[in-house]
């Protein structure tokens, strides 16, 4: 059935390139001369950020061994055209570390274009930027440095209530025909994915809520095992109620199928947030997220020796999301993951205040609270305390300088699933510069 769904999949991404712009060229032919607006800009992106890290190895007598610091910079170029029916976008990135051998990473971030009729119809392919609801599960993930991009052609519809937005995606390796349909190590996990994303918003309301699903084909990136292609879905819903002062947010999504190694799949999360701003200046948050996990190690079909064999996998996994934003500044869990792969799943308890004297400088300070989401042997569950402060000032809106520090203290279980020393305070500080220059636009 889902070899099915791969192949009507791949039919109707190659019959979308001709459809809308057969669809869209009555709208097109028929607009009048003087709405034709050609717009052309130049822009660029330059990012440094410098961090500072102390702490986290265990069994280390050398307090340079628990020292790191270094500078990262990203650089993107970007070129936008935009006519009344047409757009198009390409990005060119470069990521490295200060000082680092090579040329570090140079890579075509976006490079998409659009057609859109006046009906709210569009159709958009290339490699693009995702970021649904609030990228909890698709995301950009800008903080990151490579960031997230994705080649895929996106059909939707957008009106005032209602989008919807089909997205269809298919990767190999190269054009070569030896070797087949066979994907593996690849620039994106995935070798063939179908997105399908709803959104309402009450016309009277300050309510909206969104409906995804998607199905991802993953081929096993086991040797030992046939060159096959396993099919894992997701499914779940967002909801947001926004009046003047407040804000109550939630979300829940389940996974099914199976892994890339064969093993079922049955896995959940949810989350809850809450925000009241008592004034134009002041705003306090607080949330809960919790994330289903395995109370043993994952093992493959043939087995582990000494290990508990069990056939379905209960460890969320938040895809592509925008992870920091969520689970901590430290990125102690989503980007990185627990040691040899064990998935014990995640609660994270937070509550923070934003500050905000002038429109040009705000301040933060946020705390949670980590604990895994299943009993273990031997482990207890709470993982340990996480404090976050930052600051950001825009002097003018091309220019953003921000920072930050985070403190946490782990514990035993931290310790055994992080490899971090729970007898040692993890630091964490950076210090972050963003400069956004226009440097042309011309119109006619």
């Amino acid at each position: 059935m889902n070899a099915k769904l791969d192949m009507l999949a791949r039919v109707v991404a190659a019959v979308s390139l001709l459809l809308p712009a057969s669809v869209m060229a009555q709208d097109v032919d028929s607009e009048p001369q003087s709405e034709k607006l050609n717009n052309f800009t130049i822009d660029a992106e330059l990012m440094t950020r410098s961090e500072l890290r102390l702490g986290g190895l265990p069994d280390s007598e050398d307090d340079n061994d628990n020292k790191a610091y270094f500078i990262l910079e990203r650089t993107r170029l970007g070129l936008d055209y935009e006519r009344t029916f047409l757009k198009a976008h390409i990005t060119a990135q470069h990521s490295a570390v200060w000082g680092q051998a090579g040329k570090g990473s140079f890579n075509l971030y976006e490079a998409w274009a659009q057609l859109t009729a006046r009906n709210g119809l569009f159709a958009k392919i290339g490699r693009q930027v995702l970021s649904y609801d609030d990228e909890r599960i698709i995301g950009s993930n800008d903080w990151a440095m490579a960031a997230l991009s994705h080649d895929l052609v996106k059909l939707g519809y957008e009106n005032r209530q209602h989008k919807i937005h089909l997205m269809l995606a298919y990767n190999q390796n190269s054009e070569s025909v030896n070797g087949g349909t066979e994907y593996r190590n690849g620039d994106k996990p995935y070798k063939t994915m179908q997105n399908l994303w709803y959104h309402y918003d009450h016309p009277k309301v300050p309510f909206g809520a969104s409906l995804l699903f998607m199905n991802q084909g993953l081929q096993s990136v086991n040797e030992e095992f046939p060159k096959k292609t396993y099919y894992q879905q997701l499914i779940g819903t967002y909801m947001s109620y926004r009046p003047k002062r407040w804000s109550a947010e939630g979300s829940f999504y389940y996974q099914m199928g199976k892994n890339d190694y064969g093993l079922d799949i049955s896995a959940w999360m949810a989350s809850v947030k809450g925000t009241y701003q008592p004034s134009t200046q002041w705003s306090i948050a607080a949330g809960y997220d919790i994330l289903s996990g395995d109370p043993y190690f994952a093992v493959p079909p043939g087995g582990g020796l000494g290990l508990v064999q069990h056939k379905t996998i209960k460890g969320f996994s938040p895809v592509y999301g925008s992870h920091h934003k969520f689970y901590g500044a430290m990125d102690f869990f989503y980007i990185s993951s627990y040691f040899d792969g064990f998935t014990p799943g995640l609660q994270n308890y937070y509550a923070g205040a934003t500050y905000k004297p002038t429109s040009k400088l705000k301040f933060n300070a946020t705390y949670h609270y980590f604990a895994i989401a299943t009993n273990t042997e031997n482990l207890d569950k709470p993982l340990g305390h996480e404090i976050e402060l930052t600051a950001s000032y825009t002097p003018v809106k091309e220019v953003t300088i921000s920072a930050g520090y985070s403190f946490m203290h782990g514990t035993e279980t931290m310790e055994r699933l992080k490899r971090v020393d729970s007898e040692r305070n993890l630091h964490w500080a950076w210090l972050n510069v963003l400069i956004r220059p226009r440097f042309l636009q011309v119109k006619w």
